[in-house]
């Protein structure tokens, strides 16, 4: 086993991306309300090193208003050609200006408008409605040059856990864990399957 668990998601999550037939940076993100009502959604990896793992979004959404709340989440991979699922825990951070500029101007321009046009998570009273929105900002920015939203930046998990876990025979399954310790490294042992 690796003693920094970054070095093991790095290459589990290399070897997803060689036989995930779709996305496998996709994540289940974990959040909670302030009195703990929790909810999950799918996100998209967009970035991860040795300070934690990245994805954006509406900060007006609910996931924003979660985070905002309580500034503590949980992901999870699962990548079953592989068998194998990979959690992690920890407290967030807003990723700076400058790395929200970055990755918002590597998406594409309908959703760079669509950023703008999307109130997320509320209510929509009709699909012509966000299309009337997206009609506006395209004819707001009819070029290239379309600003990140105030509204709108991203997310890093700082992981305090993480688990591996390795589909085996008869449910026999192999766990991993790793625990942010009081020095900064890193615990290891082994859960029942």
């Amino acid at each position: 086993m690796a003693a920094d668990p970054h070095l093991l998601f790095d290459a589990w999550f290399a070897e997803a991306k060689a036989s995930e037939p779709h996305d496998a940076e996709a994540m289940a993100l974990a959040t909670a309300t302030a009195d703990g009502r929790p909810s999950a959604r799918m996100v998209l990896l967009k970035g991860h090193d040795a300070r934690g793992f990245v994805f954006y979004t509406n900060l007006q959404s609910r996931k924003g208003e979660e985070l905002a709340a309580n500034s503590r989440a949980a992901l999870l991979f699962h990548w079953k050609p592989l068998g194998r699922q990979v959690r992690i825990e920890g407290r967030i951070e807003r990723v700076t200006d400058a790395e929200a500029d970055a990755y918002y101007a590597t998406r594409a321009r309908i959703s760079r408008l669509g950023a703008w046009a999307s109130d997320q998570s509320r209510a929509l009273p009709e699909r012509t409605e966000l299309e009337r929105r997206l009609a506006d900002f395209e004819a707001k920015y009819p070029g290239e040059d379309i600003p990140r939203p105030p509204h709108w930046s991203g997310y890093r998990v700082l992981p305090e856990r993480f688990e591996f876990w390795q589909n085996m025979p008869f449910r026999l399954h192999d766990r991993t864990i790793y625990t942010r310790a009081a020095n900064g490294g890193w615990t290891i042992g082994k859960l029942y399957p």
